[in-house]
């Protein structure tokens, strides 16, 4: 595989010089326009430098010409919000976590606080994680024994002092403009109760991490670097077209229909702003799903559906970008692929307990899911990539591991049993 450089570059600049093909293959450059990824280039670095420099000026020109008369929105900071950052922890190596609280404190924003939330299950001797509070007036560290992803942003939420509540993980480091661009679109779409954004990769040194970002785009399909806007469809009845979103352009216009139960490609826990009033309309994270307990996952897309269900509206926003290192190691993959099957249908067990009528929309919108997960896996077995890193080149030798595929897949079948493991278990924690 084809280690790859990462770059992020302003169009409205001048092409910077390339690296060198020495340990990197390939540049994945990401293209903004006033500070917004807006397209993902990946560049042949054995090609000659004059070839690359083309296709780069090239490319600027389509941004730039694209979004040129798209209108600039400039919060003054009186007109800001105050935002609290939540941050679960279950990391030993409190140098790995000072990284993520780092990048929070270079944050470009007037009025904003960072709660890490420390659910470890074992302290160790020393424990220097509360250490990271001292010199940072904005820092928090708290505790939450109960183990799980979604007790700990739970007691996040109560934590903190703020209306709009973000969440992030500790292995992330998130552009300096992230509460700024999210906050921005909640001034521009008062209505909304939630905004995501995008999550691109930190780095892609080797094979593992590389497999993942050619075969899943980044946390479940193809980035998209255009706003919208989603919520859910209206029925008459829940016979006719139960648990369909609709997605809106930034003029309102209806881009496309899709199932409720896909939202996760908008939808990625490392990266998501709620109101408060919507978190305590949903009850909060459903404790039994997320990273630390049987269900593995499936927390995030659990909180962003039941806020459509009930009514509201979510908003993603490109412009709020954070990275996202992948797994280093292949077992690690492994591991996360498995997790991400169990959650996923744990995610829906989840839903189907808490109002029975998600079953008539699985039942009714199961058909056409299955069809779309059997293309989307031969697609994989076949090499086919769906991120930007491959897509761009043509050549399928290094085709997706065959067990990467079983173990997600199998994942889906233990997803309900794990779910009720999850229930057992945190009913004894009560």
């Amino acid at each position: 595989m084809r280690p790859a450089h990462i770059m992020v570059m302003d169009v409205d600049c001048d092409v910077p010089s390339l690296p060198g093909e020495d340990h990197y293959k390939d540049a994945w450059t990401v293209l903004c326009f006033r500070g917004t990824p807006r397209a993902v280039v990946v560049l042949d670095l054995s090609a000659s430098v004059e070839a690359n420099q083309a296709r780069l000026r090239e490319e600027y020109s389509k941004v730039r010409e694209a979004h040129r008369d798209e209108p600039l929105v400039t919060l003054t900071a009186a007109d800001l919000p105050r935002i609290s950052v939540v941050v679960p922890t279950i990391a030993h190596d409190v140098n790995e976590v000072s990284r993520c609280i780092d990048g929070l404190g270079g944050l470009d924003y007037p009025d904003f606080e960072v709660v890490l939330v420390d659910n470890r299950q074992s302290i160790p001797t020393p424990d220097t994680l509360s250490s990271l509070a001292v010199s940072r007036p904005w820092l928090r560290v708290v505790r939450e024994p109960r183990p799980g992803i979604s007790a700990a942003r739970n007691r996040g939420v109560i934590e903190s002092r703020a209306d709009l509540i973000a969440f992030t993980d500790d292995d992330v480091s998130v552009d300096r403009e992230w509460l700024r661009a999210a906050a921005t679109r909640f001034a521009i779409e008062p209505q909304l109760d939630v905004v995501t954004g995008l999550v691109l990769p930190q780095e892609l040194e080797n094979e593992t991490q590389i497999w993942y970002e050619r075969y899943f785009g980044g946390f479940g399909g193809v980035r998209s670097f255009r706003p919208v806007t989603l919520e859910i469809n209206p029925s008459k009845t829940w016979l006719s077209c139960p648990g369909r979103l609709n997605e809106f352009d930034s003029h309102h216009r209806v881009l496309k229909k899709s199932s409720l139960y896909g939202v996760g490609r908008y939808v990625v826990g490392a990266n998501m702003v709620f109101r408060r009033s919507a978190l305590e309309r949903i009850h909060g994270f459903d404790v039994a799903l997320g990273t630390g307990t049987p269900s593995r996952g499936g927390e995030d897309l659990a909180a962003t559906i039941s806020v459509l269900w009930s009514g509201g509206k979510i908003g993603y926003e490109p412009s709020a970008f954070v990275f996202h290192r992948h797994r280093r190691e292949y077992p690690q993959l492994l591991n996360q692929l498995d997790g991400s099957g169990i959650g996923f249908t744990a995610m829906l067990t989840s839903l189907v307990r808490r109002d029975p009528r998600h079953a008539i929309a699985l039942v009714v919108q199961m058909p056409l899911a299955s069809a779309r997960l059997f293309v989307q896996s031969v697609r994989r077995l076949r090499g086919e990539s769906v991120g930007e890193l491959g897509a761009q080149h043509s050549s399928n030798t290094h085709l997706y591991p065959s067990r990467l595929f079983r173990r997600e897949f199998a994942g889906y079948f233990r997803g309900p049993l794990a779910y009720a493991r999850s229930v057992s278990r945190g009913q004894k924690h009560q």
